[in-house]
């Protein structure tokens, strides 16, 4: 079980005001990109099992599963970002989340590790207008070489068309 981490936020002088923002991510796969989602809300990082399937839910909840007494939906990550066909094997796993006082799972093709960016690390997501809704999308993190697309999970698991979260009034 991952265990909260604290995130360190240096003061460059007494009396600065100014400050480096440093936020922690869990990165993980999807076909060829990388994800990364707030550590905090991370509660466990599990293996794939088989899941119970539900009637009538949408395609990309794979079903629930019964964790320590809690019924917990699954969801296909692949599935729901409309990614290339979805193969399970053994290095699909299932990030337990704590959303909003929810607990879900996400599938995902494998987790990388935890990274912290600094404020400067990361870039606006691109705007494309009605074509691509990019409402989730918290801004593009780089490391080195790395361009990760880091995602707002609470604005994703809230969408209307997800529906697990209730939406804020605001």
């Amino acid at each position: 079980m991952l265990q909260e981490q604290s995130v360190n936020v240096p003061i460059e002088s007494p009396g600065s005001a100014v400050k480096h923002m440093i936020n922690e991510f869990l990165t993980f796969r999807l076909g060829n990109e990388e994800y990364g989602i707030e550590i905090l809300k991370v509660q466990e990082i599990r293996g794939y099992d088989s899941v119970t399937q539900i009637a009538n839910a949408p395609d990309f909840i794979k079903g629930v599963v019964n964790l320590r007494g809690i019924i917990v939906p699954i969801l296909d990550m692949r599935i729901k970002f409309r990614l290339d066909r979805v193969e399970y094997n053994q290095f699909t796993v299932v990030i337990i989340l704590n959303v909003a006082g929810r607990v879900m799972g996400i599938v995902v093709d494998g987790v990388s590790d935890v990274i912290e960016l600094e404020a400067n690390q990361v870039r606006p997501a691109p705007e494309f207008g009605a074509v691509i809704d990019t409402e989730y999308i918290t801004g593009l993190g780089t490391v080195a070489e790395r361009m990760l697309i880091l995602i707002d999970i609470e604005k994703l698991m809230s969408n209307s068309d997800m529906g697990l979260l209730e939406r804020s009034v605001g």
